[in-house]
């Protein structure tokens, strides 16, 4: 079994690099989709509504939004709520599909948080600040100051790139993207 992290700054088209090297070849965790799945969890909306003293109500996201944008240390305060649930995840998911020749990881905050050693090849994204922010607002997850602070948050590319091995510039067209991940997939097959 070969382990394939892929990773990359906040809005660089991990999703869609992920997608494309995977199909096929093996199975994906994405690390955001398991977020997505955990924010829906009524245990862990309780636990946090009490931890941020949110009201318990259909606005909860909008509303942890708020309270990160008021004081940056609570995104590390969920953070320490939220990582070590996808982690374990991570880990059922590598043992579920232990047979498997690929299996593949979506993990944005792959380097930060010192995964590398669960994986055998590292992909780092890499696309230009400006294209970022667009690519971002584009999805209306936020705004510009939430995307400054999340990115903020993360590494810069140059300290991350010292742990990949593999970059894969994603400032083009899809078919340029497609091009590059199918000649670092092949390889390996």
């Amino acid at each position: 079994m070969i382990k394939i992290g892929l990773t990359g700054s906040i809005a660089s088209g991990k999703t869609t690099a992920s997608r494309i090297i995977s199909r096929k070849r093996g199975p994906l965790f994405s690390a955001d989709f398991i977020v997505k799945k955990i924010y829906q969890n009524k245990k862990f909306k309780k636990k946090v509504s009490k931890k941020f003293n949110i009201k318990f109500n259909s606005n909860f996201k909008k509303e942890l939004k708020k309270k990160v944008l008021q004081k940056k240390t609570n995104l590390k305060r969920l953070e320490k709520i939220i990582h070590p649930m996808v982690r374990k995840e991570m880990h059922l998911f590598s043992k579920k599909n232990k047979y498997k020749k690929f299996l593949f990881f979506e993990i944005p905050l792959l380097i930060e948080n010192k995964l590398s050693r669960y994986f055998d090849v590292i992909i780092f994204i890499k696309s230009s600040y400006r294209l970022r922010l667009s690519r971002y607002l584009l999805k209306k997850a936020g705004n510009a100051k939430l995307f400054s602070i999340l990115n903020n948050h993360q590494f810069k590319d140059n300290l991350k790139l010292k742990f990949c091995d593999h970059v894969v510039v994603n400032n083009n067209s899809l078919s340029i993207l497609k091009k590059k991940l199918l000649t670092i997939i092949k390889s390996y097959e």
